[in-house]
């Protein structure tokens, strides 16, 4: 144990957010984690200040200079254009893995699946769930999903190293290679790139669909999976209902400056201020805690006891079930008995063991660029028109354009020319690619601009556009048969 007690960011939160966190602060103390809780106010009291990211300020300097941040759920309020405090807090801190573990406890919660023990490991930084998005036109919203290589690296090599540090067997990769041939293809391709160097742990990869049904059906099949941020989220919820309940799910975020932990289930105000909710998946949260900061023996005593707790029947609301529970208890209460069994281990669920296990700390990355040959060889321009597809093909394919030569229009992503067909149901958005003359070589900057000013004399509505490249001599866009 550590000599000195151990400075933490702690927000407590909003809806259930107070009563879990007293609950789970108070198990803390009384199991001895030499711990220096500092009280910052995040969420709907500071959104509702004009505040968008919903963290003031000052509490910054706090989390940057605290060992850890532990932080019970907030509300977001609808509108206003609020920001995910989540997501606001990983992406500034760097905090790229977030590792949700879904275990069953039958049978003292009910599951239909009594041997399930996944744990997902999910990118946290980028994809679609970095909230960029736009309105483009009157009938079109556009999100941009961004998938990187080093951002790929750093989640898919912890993913391995977590597995390996836990003596946990296989890695599976879920992606939809299949349709996002380049944003997930480049997350399935650095996988595989870096399974390769980890020969002593099983690798597999699986469409996110049919991965997505084999993990509600058959979870016992995954050991450690690994997704992008937006399946990661979506199925780490699924994964820890199917093993019992939402609730008693905890998660971390890990970065290489600082970690944040928290349950995965929100705020539920209707259930607030009525001593009702469960503290589990905070508590759980806790004990990642306490490993992330070296102090396994209390980790070790706080989920052991909370494990025994489960199996002598002490449920709250929302997994008592008559013949199986025994008492049923609110917020407080279940904490007490928490802190009541410190010491105990579990008689029929397995026993935790962190004693001998050494400190899991996150990765340091370097930022390695690979060198490639890249070309600028078209721009799609996206336009804005209520015209009937018609007569928009018509005014476009007629011009005769001098900067640039027109190679292809398209509509939500379906190509109306050339070779289009008249079912095909269009918006006001419409994409106009064009090339150079010879469509094979490079064109440059002022070539976009001259085609651009060309197509403000039309009277084309411009609403975005788009650089086409090739990366040593490879085309990386969709469509790009349009030109070969």
């Amino acid at each position: 144990m550590s000599s000195a007690p151990l400075p933490i960011a702690v927000a407590y939160g909003d809806g259930i957010g107070p009563e879990i966190m007293a609950a789970t602060l108070h198990i803390l103390k009384e199991a001895g984690a030499p711990l220096d809780p500092q009280v910052i106010e995040i969420g709907e009291k500071i959104f509702l200040k004009g505040i968008s990211t919903g963290i003031d300020p000052s509490s910054w300097d706090v989390i940057r200079h605290t060992k850890a941040f532990l932080k019970a759920p907030i509300t977001t309020p609808q509108g206003g254009g609020f920001k995910s405090l989540n997501v606001t807090v990983r992406t500034t801190m760097g905090l790229y893995a977030n590792v949700r573990p879904c275990v069953a406890y039958s049978p003292f919660v009910k599951t239909k699946h009594p041997n399930m023990n996944v744990v997902i490991v999910r990118e946290n930084e980028e994809d679609l769930y970095a909230g960029i998005e736009y309105r483009q036109s009157a009938d079109v919203c556009k999100s941009i999903k961004l998938i990187s290589r080093p951002g790929s690296e750093k989640i898919v090599r912890y993913a391995f190293e977590y597995a390996r540090h836990y003596g946990r067997k296989k890695v599976t990769c879920f992606s939809k290679d299949n349709i996002m041939k380049l944003s997930d293809g480049l997350f399935h391709k650095v996988f595989d790139e870096i399974a390769k160097e980890y020969p002593d742990i099983e690798n597999e990869h699986w469409i996110v669909d049919i991965g997505a049904a084999k993990l509600a059906d058959t979870p016992e099949v995954f050991d450690v999976i690994v997704m992008p941020n937006l399946y990661g989220d979506i199925l780490s919820d699924v994964a820890a209902q199917i093993s019992g309940s939402v609730g008693l799910a905890g998660s971390s975020n890990i970065g290489d400056h600082g970690a944040m932990f928290e349950a995965i289930h929100g705020s539920a105000p209707r259930r607030a201020g009525q001593n009702l909710a469960n503290p589990s998946g905070l508590i759980l949260a806790s004990v990642q805690m306490l490993l992330h900061l070296g102090e396994n023996r209390v980790a070790e005593r706080i989920h052991n006891a909370w494990l025994h707790t489960l199996e002598q029947g002490v449920h709250t609301y929302d997994i008592f079930k008559e013949g199986t529970s025994k008492q049923k208890v609110g917020t407080k209460e279940f904490a007490q008995t928490v802190v009541k069994y410190l010491g105990e281990k579990p008689q029929h669920l397995p026993a935790v063991s962190y004693q001998t296990s050494t400190k899991f700390a996150a990765l340091v990355h370097r930022m390695v660029s690979q060198e490639v040959n890249q070309q600028l060889v078209g721009v799609d321009i996206f336009v804005q028109s209520r015209e009937l597809a018609e007569a928009f093909m018509k005014q476009a394919t007629s011009h005769p354009w001098k900067s640039l030569k027109l190679c292809m229009i398209s509509n939500r992503g379906a190509r109306i020319w050339p070779n289009g067909q008249p079912e095909t149901f269009c918006v006001d958005q419409w994409r106009l690619r064009f090339m150079h003359q010879d469509k094979k070589s490079t064109i440059k900057h002022g070539d976009i601009i001259s085609l651009q000013q060309e197509m403000l004399t039309q009277g084309y509505d411009m609403i975005a556009t788009e650089h086409l490249y090739t990366f040593n001599g490879a085309s990386f866009f969709s469509g790009a048969d349009i030109h070969e």
